[in-house]
């Protein structure tokens, strides 16, 4: 069983999406809070939980803050954005506060519950389609590099391990921790693979490694 809280200040939501989650056989919603602070309080007073469902703007403490305290005291613990906010400044910034998934709150009920269960059974990452696709056709009609074939860049298998990562919103330390290598030597293979593809910057890298078909 996947127990769920979820933070969440209107209370139509939170009810709404209680419903919905409780008529999964494999899902239940085990707390519901009204906003942050609430929701930690919960946890800290010993609520088992699997995975904290949350809105970004609510009174008290927002999503973003909330993530980055669960992800501080409670690691374990996966936390999934529900908000209406489409921007990628948003995405970034909870996605760097630890959040394991960011989804809009016009998706539907299949997808919601695929995202719950993808994060907990997988331990990966995941954006809603709406958003995966918006920022694809971002990528796609993107016109910041000159065209330089694939098979003109030699990568090392280390560097597209990292290449990976960079990918999927890593810190440089995050990177060595899963790698278990330094912070340092993966600085080093970021710049290379920027000097070797020509990118400006770490997105400027994703883009030109997704349209190259560099990563996967």
């Amino acid at each position: 069983m996947i127990r769920v809280l979820i933070t969440e200040d209107h209370n139509i939501v939170r009810n709404g999406i209680t419903t919905l989650l409780n008529q999964e056989v494999d899902i239940e919603v085990v707390g519901q809070a009204h906003n942050g602070l609430e929701a930690l309080e919960l946890l800290n007073q010993g609520l088992a939980v699997d995975v904290v469902l949350t809105d970004i703007n609510m009174p008290g403490m927002n999503g973003m803050e909330l993530t980055q305290k669960i992800k501080a005291s409670f690691p374990d613990i996966n936390v999934l954005i529900l908000s209406m906010l489409d921007q990628e400044d948003y995405i970034i910034r909870s996605i760097q506060s630890g959040a394991s998934a960011y989804i809009l709150k016009n998706i539907s009920p299949e997808e919601l519950t695929f995202a719950i269960r993808h994060v907990h059974l997988r331990s990966e990452r995941y954006l809603c389609s709406e958003l995966a696709f918006k920022l694809l056709d971002k990528v796609s009609k993107t016109k910041e590099h000159a065209f330089i074939p694939a098979t003109d860049i030699d990568l090392t298998r280390r560097e597209v391990e990292i290449l990976n990562l960079i990918s999927e919103g890593y810190t440089n330390q995050e990177i060595a921790d899963k790698l278990y290598t330094s912070k340092r030597t993966v600085e080093g293979h970021r710049q290379s693979l920027l000097d070797k593809t020509g990118s400006k910057n770490s997105a400027a890298l994703v883009r030109f490694a997704v349209l190259n078909g560099l990563i996967h």
